[in-house]
């Protein structure tokens, strides 16, 4: 899961949203130094992970792409399944996406100071260029690739991985929603004992 899918399995609580957002860049027992809803957040995103990543519709749609981009292949797949995320959208949430993802910029913006050092640098870029906007189209798609090739400085290959989207699109999608409608179960049931 990336972005986009950890800010909408937090549910409405507005610092278990910037805590899932944040997560990744904070180790070990890290966490403990922020609010407590933040706290939960931030756990709530490791057990969204290890779920993911031992769950057998995952490992199957990853398994795909395993030969072409080896470790990368869960960095791909996380971005697919918010792209899958958005073009079901309408599935999962009432709210439009436009609104749901300004809504959260605008979270961002007014609890700046809660984030880390990273992510203050981070999230200026993220809004001025829409990156969680970005998803919901194979042009977008292809941009996020690229830039996360850039990253690897190239060795990821990943700005291909536009190719097997559309290969596999329907195969994809079918994964992503199956997959979905389960941790979205285990999450609220993470939610409803916090």
């Amino acid at each position: 899961m990336n972005y986009l899918a950890h800010i909408y399995l937090s549910g409405a609580n507005d610092l278990i949203k910037i805590g899932n957002f944040m997560a990744d860049g904070i180790k070990g027992h890290e966490y403990e130094k922020f609010p407590i809803a933040i706290q939960k957040g931030i756990l709530l995103h490791r057990q969204i992970d290890s779920f993911t990543d031992f769950h057998p519709t995952y490992r199957q749609s990853k398994h795909r792409l395993h030969e072409a981009y080896g470790h990368y292949s869960g960095v791909i797949m996380d971005i697919y399944y918010d792209h899958f995320l958005t073009v079901n959208w309408d599935l999962y949430s009432d709210t439009p996406l436009n609104e749901y993802i300004n809504s959260f910029y605008q979270l961002l913006e007014t609890n700046f100071d809660l984030l880390t050092p990273k992510m203050q640098r981070m999230v200026p870029k993220m809004i001025s260029q829409n990156w969680l906007g970005s998803y919901a189209h194979l042009e977008g798609m292809e941009k996020i690739l690229y830039q996360m090739d850039y990253r690897t400085q190239f060795k990821s290959k990943m700005q291909f991985a536009i190719r097997e989207l559309e290969l596999y699109y329907d195969a994809f999608n079918m994964e992503f929603k199956a997959f979905f409608d389960e941790i979205r179960a285990m999450v609220q049931e993470k939610l409803n004992n916090y």
